[in-house]
């Protein structure tokens, strides 16, 4: 070979070296232009977040009394409708959605851009949105089009995406305010609920939802995320769920005889307590004043005044202070009692009797059967002001009941050492107290001497269906059994011979008393405030304390044993149709 033929090929060589040098040149350029390129195709990840519910209140029947109802958002971006398909896509909406087609029409030609169409589609109407933007993709409703600002391309279908919770009451004003209401707060997502009042206060912690669900990854087409091992996820935890001891229908029964009697009485307020006499169980809360959430005037019913309206409670503090000198040992039922015709001076006021006993000298049992102030007056002073204030402390006045229930007021009472104070005490003036604190004292005769907590929650449901109890507070010993059974003997006397006849119910065991209380404003009488407490037993073991409050009724008929008595048999009757207690044959 020659020395030109040589040459040839060492040119062709180089050459050659020369063009897999530019292509592998070319090749680096053309990735390092494809990758900024690639920035400006759209995005191909995607993200999915649920939002984890707040927790349910059911009923002792099972009935749900509040839950969580998710709402979603739809929104579009304008500039990614095709023009041409424009009223199909508006067409279409209005049938899934429910809204109309010129709403939407003014809604898409309002704005160019991101247009948010509803933020209240529930979750079935999302479901059956979400099925149409992948039809709206099939038929090419959407189309990417060229950011002018930065070039990118961008792909922009109907968006489906949670946007906040409602709550939701089913019975709508039954057992209000006891459930109470939640207010929005934004969570910087979505806006979710806080309890404010009732139950969903109290038990707000529970009822929170704890933990909202996601799903990162690769997204199809229809931007729905490709399920598969590189995608990251977080479960969703919701809010546990409580279960009352209240059955919903007997409540309603009890709202329904209120509401006839408010009319009646002409009453700004009636109240009912049905608790279960040997755990503390509450089987009914309920008020003639109830709210539907509707307006502002609805905010004046929002307080559970069972635990929240303080007041002077009357002669139903009698048996109480009654109790409290048998367990001092400073009275027996058969002392007698000078009631001086009914009238009786005790330092400078004067004490009246209602009731006009045949003879001035009466037994310590009848001065509770037929409430007599003269002859509790002058038994109260039979207790030194310590002794006197740790049985009233210990029956619970100016206590905390323990309810589950925020907001409670617990009242309040001077020192005891003055006599005339002592007096007004013992027929129930003098001392504020709130309605299920006297519920709570009044349980205990019919609990063998035992006070027990009030209680309106029985079980906490965790997120996996178990149910977890909770529990009862240990019970404590006011008084001896034998003293319970001797004021609730008296009890039962005061509903067949004294001042509670108008509780009779035949066929079970009655027992209470009533009371009567001025309410008085700038010195004069303006109202009044009436009541009876007591408690129904069957010879099967049922045992129940009830009591009923009637707040300022305007009616002649405003004494306790009028009133609120009346009320009383009305609920012992419907308990026994519903198979709460058994009449003996």
């Amino acid at each position: 070979m020659n020395m030109s033929g040589n040459k040839q090929i060492k040119n062709k060589f180089a050459a050659f070296f020369f063009l897999v040098i530019l292509g592998f040149v070319i090749f680096i350029a053309m990735l390092f232009v494809w990758s900024n390129i690639d920035r400006n195709l759209p995005n191909l990840k995607a993200s999915e977040i649920k939002t984890a519910l707040r927790g349910t209140i059911l009923s002792e029947d099972n009935y749900t009394l509040a839950a969580t109802k998710l709402l979603y958002e739809v929104s579009i971006d304008t500039r990614s409708l095709d023009p041409d398909k424009k009223n199909l896509f508006i067409k279409l909406y209005s049938i899934y959605s429910g809204d109309s087609e010129q709403s939407v029409k003014s809604a898409i030609e309002k704005r160019s851009g991101s247009v948010t169409l509803s933020y209240k589609i529930d979750s079935k109407q999302a479901e059956h949105l979400r099925s149409l933007a992948k039809t709206f993709l099939r038929l090419g409703v959407f189309k990417s089009y060229q950011n002018p600002k930065d070039n990118k391309v961008i792909f922009n279908g109907m968006d489906i995406k949670e946007s906040g919770e409602m709550r939701i009451y089913p019975y709508k004003d039954t057992l209000e305010p006891l459930i109470g209401y939640t207010n929005k707060t934004n969570t910087g997502r979505v806006i979710k609920r806080i309890g404010l009042k009732g139950i969903e206060h109290y038990y707000d912690d529970r009822l929170a939802s704890i933990q909202d669900s996601y799903l990162v990854g690769s997204r199809d087409m229809s931007n729905t995320i490709i399920l598969n091992r590189n995608i990251q996820a977080k479960e969703r935890i919701d809010g546990q769920n409580i279960q009352i001891s209240i059955p919903l229908k007997f409540q309603k029964a009890v709202e329904n005889i209120l509401d006839g009697y408010k009319k009646k009485l002409e009453a700004k307020e009636v109240i009912a307590v049905v608790m279960k006499s040997d755990t503390g169980d509450i089987l009914s809360i309920a008020t003639s004043n109830r709210y539907e959430r509707n307006s502002m005037e609805d905010i004046a019913l929002m307080n559970v005044n069972a635990v929240e309206y303080e007041y002077e409670p009357g002669s139903v503090m009698k048996p109480i202070v009654y109790a409290i000198l048998l367990r001092e040992k400073k009275v027996k039922p058969d002392d007698l009692v000078n009631v001086y015709g009914g009238k009786y001076k005790l330092g400078s006021f004067w004490i009246k009797d209602e009731h006009i006993f045949e003879s001035n000298w009466v037994s310590a049992e009848n001065i509770i059967v037929h409430s007599s102030n003269v002859g509790m007056a002058q038994l109260a002073q039979r207790l030194d002001s310590i002794s006197y204030y740790k049985g009233l402390t210990d029956f619970g006045i100016t206590q905390k009941t323990q309810i589950d229930l925020s907001h409670e007021k617990i009242g309040y009472i001077r020192s005891l050492n003055g006599e005339v104070y002592k007096g007004s005490v013992g027929y129930g003036y003098g001392l504020h107290v709130n309605f299920m604190q006297l519920i709570k004292a009044f349980n205990v005769f019919n609990n063998d001497g035992f006070i027990v907590n009030p209680k309106i929650a029985s079980f906490i449901i965790d997120r996996f269906g178990k149910k977890h109890e909770i529990g009862y507070d240990p019970k404590v010993s006011v008084i001896s059994e034998n003293i319970a059974k001797t004021v609730q003997k008296t009890l039962i006397k005061a509903v067949t011979t004294g001042t509670g006849l108008k509780a009779q119910v035949e066929g079970i065991t009655v027992g209470g008393k009533t009371g009567t209380a001025e309410i008085k404003k700038d010195g004069k009488i303006s109202g009044y405030d009436s009541s009876f407490i007591g408690f129904t037993n069957d010879d099967k073991g049922a045992k129940y304390t009830i009591g009923v409050l009637v707040i300022e009724p305007l009616s002649r008929s405003y004494f306790g044993s009028q009133s609120a008595a009346p009320i009383f048999r009305d609920i012992a009757l419907d308990m026994i149709e519903k198979g709460y207690l058994k009449k003996s044959l």
